[in-house]
Order: C-alpha cells, then structure tokens, then sequence
C-alpha cells in the first residue's frame, strides 16, 4: 500500500449508485456541479438482485431490475457524471472540505456530498434462500407479491412491516402463511389483531423455517415447530423474508444524527443532515416506503439541494 495517499478534491461527491444516487447523479451533472460518483460494494443497488420491475412509471412493459439501473447509469454518464468503481470506506467530516477515503487508498475531498449508500435486507442466511433469491424468494411483497396472485405464499417475520406485508399479500394470494419465531410477535397490537382477524393468513408460531424448497423456483417451505420439535413441509410458490433492513450508514456514524435503526436523519421535506453540505437521500434516510421511485425522487431533493448549497457557498465567497 502507498506511504502516501493519493488526492483528489472534486466539487461534489455522490456515494452510491441505486436510484437515488444516480438520480442525483443526472440532476447535478445537468446544474453543472461536474459529480463525481462511487458506486459502493453493489453498483446499482437493492435492484440488481430484483427481477421484474413493474411499478416504475415509464416503462409500460415492466423491466429487469439491473437493466433499469444500467438505464440510469447510461443517462447519468450522458449528462456528464463521472462514475466510477470503488467503495468509501470510511469518512472525516471534522472540517470542510469533507474526506471520504475510497477502497481505503485513495482520499477524496469534497465540498459537498450526497450519501445513497441505501439499505440491505436482512435475510435468514439459508444457503436455498440465496440460490432462489430472485426466483420465488424476495425481501419486498410490495415489489413483488403482485407476481403470485391467486397463489400460496409464505412470509417470515414478526415485526409490523412483516404483518403490513402479510395484509398486502393477503388481498391478492389465495393463503399467506405467516411464520413467527416465537410464541408472540413483536408488531403493534393493532397490526395484530387485523393480521389475526384476516381469514387467509395463517400464523405458525414457535417456528423457523429450515429450507426453502424446490429446485429453479420456491415450491415449498420446510419448517419446525420449536415448542413441539415436529417438522411440517407447506407448499407455496414464494417466500417472503421481511425481518428488517438494515440502512448502510455505519461509516456516518461519528458524524450523523442517525435514528435508534442506523437510518440517517434528514430535515423534514429536504434533504439535509445535521451537518451543512452533507445529503442523505434513498433508503439510507427512508425506512418507510422504500420503493425505487421514491428513492429516485430523493435524489432529486439531493442534488437540488446541494446545488443551491453550493451556489449559495461561491457567492459568499
């Protein structure tokens, strides 16, 4: 490794390159800001590893999630945003202008940044969850759920977005069986009661799920009942894994108010930190609708926002 670390400052950095930071990336190259982006450990974000995209206004036909980000990133070079591969690694945001160390070689300073490093779900760490991710198992009902109407599902998870996305499913596949790991969930109590009260979810307490079955798409879901140590085998055409995400903001963290989450805090209706010249935008800052649009709209919010900041900075000076 080199003794001394290479620099470079640029006007504005973006970190991350889902739909928000690309978004972001467009709008900023078009104002002229000349952006500079990294595309983090996962070029192109949580929608590289979703399939069908069918809920992104624009395209009438539906598109694959990774060609729909390769869309943004062709648009975002045109305008003249320099992309480029590498992961920040950790960040100095003590003094201005802000460091962000790249692959941990390579220090770049900023007088603005955008963060979009957006949020990874968690998942039940299955070996057969990861090879039918994708192919019947998902981490969005949202995203997702409208591709199994009229079928089986399952989903896992005890929290409220977990009976949130039960209730989803529920209105549009025949059965939806609810796998909770303990004996109670951890929702709200009104979430519950609508979760118990729906005749088509099925709520399997004190169970884990120990393989998702099948061999090119779910066809099964093989769980034990931990209280009474009997395995049971239910057939379902997905699995749904909603136990939370968790937002990629840990390198922020000395610097950023974050919530008890890890989600980064923005000023309502902006995208501004706590710190001035420092936006958060996508699912690193959103734990509520998560949706690629609105991912897109933030970056938006981003790049008008540290544009003006900027403009404002050069006239005082």
């Amino acid at each position: 490794m080199e003794t001394n670390q290479q620099q470079e400052h640029v006007h504005l950095l973006i970190i991350g390159s889902g739909p928000a930071g690309y978004t972001a990336a467009i709008y900023a190259a078009r104002a002229n800001l000349k952006p500079v982006l990294y595309q983090g450990i996962q070029p192109g974000g949580q929608l590289t590893i979703t399939t069908e995209v069918e809920n992104y206004p624009g395209y009438p036909e539906g598109i694959q999630g990774p060609e729909m980000m390769v869309d943004f990133e062709k648009q975002a070079t045109r305008m003249g945003a320099d992309i480029r591969y590498g992961l920040a690694t950790s960040v100095d945001f003590s003094s201005q202008p802000y460091k962000i160390t790249i692959d941990e070689s390579k220090v770049i300073t900023a007088d603005a940044v955008i963060i979009a490093t957006g949020a990874s779900a968690k998942w039940l760490g299955l070996p057969s969850e990861q090879r039918l991710n994708g192919s019947g198992v998902s981490a969005c009902a949202v995203c997702d759920g409208f591709f199994f109407r009229g079928k089986e599902v399952a989903i896992v998870g005890a929290g409220d977005t977990a009976a949130e996305e039960a209730l989803y499913l529920s209105k549009m596949c025949s059965n939806v069986h609810m796998i909770v790991r303990r004996h109670e969930m951890r929702a709200s109590k009104v979430m519950q009661d609508r979760v118990l009260k729906t005749s088509n979810i099925m709520v399997y307490w004190n169970s884990e799920t120990q393989e998702v079955l099948g061999d090119n798409k779910v066809e099964a879901v093989k769980l034990l009942n931990t209280a009474k140590n009997e395995e049971q085998t239910i057939p379902v055409s997905a699995f749904f894994v909603a136990i939370g995400h968790q937002p990629n903001s840990d390198i922020f963290k000395d610097y950023l108010e974050l919530d008890e989450q890890g989600y980064i805090k923005t000023i309502p209706g902006s995208s501004r930190t706590n710190l001035e010249g420092v936006f958060a935008c996508g699912d690193v800052q959103d734990k509520i609708y998560r949706q690629a649009v609105t991912a897109a709209g933030s970056g938006c919010m981003a790049a008008l926002d540290a544009e003006r900041y900027l403009s404002a900075k050069e006239h005082q000076a």
